[in-house]
């Protein structure tokens, strides 16, 4: 973990940003540094890979809460809209965690020959789940971060090493989370398309009996199915979904909020402002001009 933790922390200084969010464009991987405890932030976590490696963070997704500390992983399986807080952090033991992207394509590619998880099968079909970090996986995160700061290697050998990782996750702790999911006829990979279809056009009305027919099950099933995977309903994943989206293009362009109301599907903009604020703490505009101003 030692060394994991350096290599995140240099790219983080090399980069110049005492602190926030790192994109890093060798690697594909995201670093997060933060000196203190942070308010709570909603935004979605797509399929991913995270190690905390300093600090602690609490993650919410509906009413299920995880608090992920130093030396723990976390896998997200579905696109999960998500409120998070960082928990522990000081500026001479900040929060540092590695994020890095899961590839489901390249995931179903290794499937067919991976055994189906062994032992103890968990009951728990929560889209995200929490254990220790696998030291291998650690191993492999630390190679593939040194092979991806040189050209010769980060051509080579790195995209070795990423078909590496994402083998050590269908193999290690979280096998059988993503191993139900790629599967094409468990119920974790029917919620995966019911996700995909909603997010595919917010502004469409969900109409749940209709989705729950097009990936062959029930309604009640689907929603008990759909609560269990994702911690919420369908109609309250698309809401968060529409709210997050509308937060992005309010940091991101200059269209009027009823606009951007619109294009996320709502046909009220008074309505839009009701929800914004309740989910937020503040209204489209108050949000708007608070961050202009940071």
């Amino acid at each position: 973990m030692t060394r994991l933790l350096d290599r995140a922390t240099a790219l983080m200084d090399r980069a110049g940003l005492p602190q926030g969010s790192l994109a890093h464009a060798d690697s594909g991987m995201h670093v997060l540094r933060f000196h203190t405890p942070s308010p709570q932030q909603a935004t979605v976590y797509r399929p991913l890979l995270c190690l905390v490696l300093q600090g602690s963070k609490q993650v919410s997704a509906g009413a299920r809460n995880l608090t992920v500390a130093a030396a723990d992983s976390l896998i997200v399986s579905h696109a999960l809209p998500v409120v998070s807080r960082i928990t522990r952090a000081t500026p001479e033991t900040p929060y540092v965690a590695l994020v890095f992207p899961i590839d489901l394509d390249l995931l179903r590619g290794l499937a067919a020959a991976v055994p189906p998880a062994g032992g103890m099968r968990s009951n728990d079909p929560f889209s995200i789940t929490r254990c220790p970090t696998d030291p291998a996986m650690q191993d492999a995160l630390t190679r593939y971060l040194d092979q991806c700061a040189k050209g010769g290697t980060r051509q080579l050998l790195a995209p070795i090493t990423r078909q590496e990782i994402h083998a050590r996750l269908i193999l290690g702790a979280h096998a059988d989370a993503l191993q139900k999911l790629l599967w094409q006829e468990t119920t974790a990979s029917r919620i995966f398309q019911a996700t995909r279809e909603i997010q595919s056009d917010l502004s469409r009305t969900v109409v749940v009996g209709e989705l729950a027919d097009r990936i062959g099950m029930s309604q009640s099933a689907f929603f008990v199915h759909f609560k269990a995977v994702t911690g919420t309903s369908p109609l309250q994943y698309q809401k968060d979904l529409r709210l997050l989206h509308a937060r992005d293009a309010l940091r991101g362009s200059d269209a009027k909020v009823s606009e951007i109301a619109f294009h996320v599907g709502y046909e009220s903009s008074a309505q839009f402002s009701r929800e914004y604020a309740r989910k937020f703490g503040l209204s489209p505009r108050q949000d708007r001009a608070t961050l202009a101003a940071e």
